[in-house]
C-alpha cells in the first residue's frame, strides 16, 4: 500500500492505492496546515482500507504544509503531484485547471503525460475556494447550495472587481436592490471562472482539459468556464483529491527505484 497526503491551507487530503496504483481509499478533510486535518485524513483513509500504517511502504507528502507531515517519507511539490494525479485520471489530459482553498494553477500536459508549463496564481484568494467560502457567508448559505442556486439562475448579475474585498461589497449592494439570489450566484461563478480562464489562456487550452482541486466539485463554476473558454471541461470524483493521488502514484514509483 502507498500513501499520499495532501495538505492545502484550507483542506488536507489523503489517498492510498495498492500495487496495482488501484485506489483503495480516499478522504478529504475541510482542515488544513497547522491543524489536526492532515492526521485526521491519513487516519480516515487508513480506517477506509482496513489496514495499519504499519501496512503502508511509503508515505509522500504535498502541498503547501507538506513540510508538516512528520510521518512523510519524502515530500514533492504539488505541481509535480497534481500532474501525476490528473494524468491517472484522465490519460489523454493535455490542460488541468486546479483551484484550490486559496490558490490556483493552470498544468500544460504533453502527450507523454508529462507536465511540460504552468502558471500559479497564489497572490490572491479571488477566484478561489476561499473567494466561493466568502461569498456564501455574505449570502448566507450553505456554500455546497451554490451549485444548485446557480441552475436556477435566469440571468447573471456581472461582479466586476477581482478582489474579494471590493466583491464582497458588490454582492452587498446587489442584495440590498432586492436582486434574486440565483444570479447574484452565477454572477459569483462567473467571476471564479473568469480569473481560471485568464490562467488557463496564459498556459496554453489543449483538449481534454481536466479540473482538479475542490472548487470542481461546485458545478456552477465548471459550468460558467465551459461557457467563457467553449471547451468541456471534465470532473472526476478524484478531482478534490487529485494532487494526493499524484503523491500516492510517486510514492509507489519511488519505492520501485530504490
Amino acid at each position: 500500500m502507498f500513501m499520499g497526503v495532501d495538505i492545502g491551507s484550507a483542506a488536507s487530503k489523503c489517498v492510498i492505492i495498492n500495487d496495482a496504483s488501484e485506489v483503495v481509499a480516499q478522504t478529504a478533510i475541510p482542515s488544513g496546515t497547522g491543524t489536526s486535518g492532515p492526521q485526521r485524513a491519513a487516519d480516515k483513509a487508513l480506517e477506509e482500507a482496513g489496514i495499519g500504517m504499519e501496512q503502508v511502504s511509503c508515505v509522500i507528502a504535498t502541498g503547501y504544509g507538506r513540510q508538516t507531515f512528520k510521518a512523510a517519507d519524502g515530500r514533492i511539490s504539488e505541481l509535480s503531484c497534481h500532474a501525476k494525479g490528473a494524468v491517472w485520471i484522465l490519460p489523454t489530459v493535455r490542460t488541468v485547471i486546479d483551484i484550490g482553498g486559496q490558490d490556483a494553477k493552470a498544468l500544460s500536459i504533453s502527450e507523454g503525460g508529462k507536465l511540460t508549463n504552468f502558471v500559479m496564481n497564489d497572490k490572491c484568494a479571488a477566484g478561489t475556494g476561499r473567494f466561493l467560502d466568502v461569498m456564501a457567508r455574505v449570502l448566507e448559505v450553505d456554500i455546497r447550495m451554490l451549485a444548485e442556486l446557480d441552475a436556477k439562475a435566469d440571468g447573471i448579475v456581472p461582479i466586476s472587481s477581482t478582489c474579494t474585498v471590493f466583491a464582497e461589497s458588490e454582492v452587498i449592494s446587489q442584495l440590498a436592490k432586492n436582486v434574486p439570489v440565483t444570479n447574484i450566484v452565477a454572477g459569483i461563478h462567473q467571476s471564479a471562472a473568469a480569473r481560471a480562464a485568464s490562467l488557463m489562456k496564459r498556459v496554453g487550452i489543449t483538449e481534454p482539459v481536466l479540473m482538479t482541486g475542490g472548487v470542481a466539485n461546485n458545478a456552477g463554476v465548471v459550468r460558467a468556464l465551459q461557457r467563457m473558454l467553449g471547451v468541456e471541461i471534465r470532473t472526476s470524483p478524484y478531482s478534490q483529491t487529485a494532487g494526493a493521488l499524484g503523491a500516492a502514484l510517486l510514492a509507489r514509483e519511488r519505492l520501485e527505484k530504490e
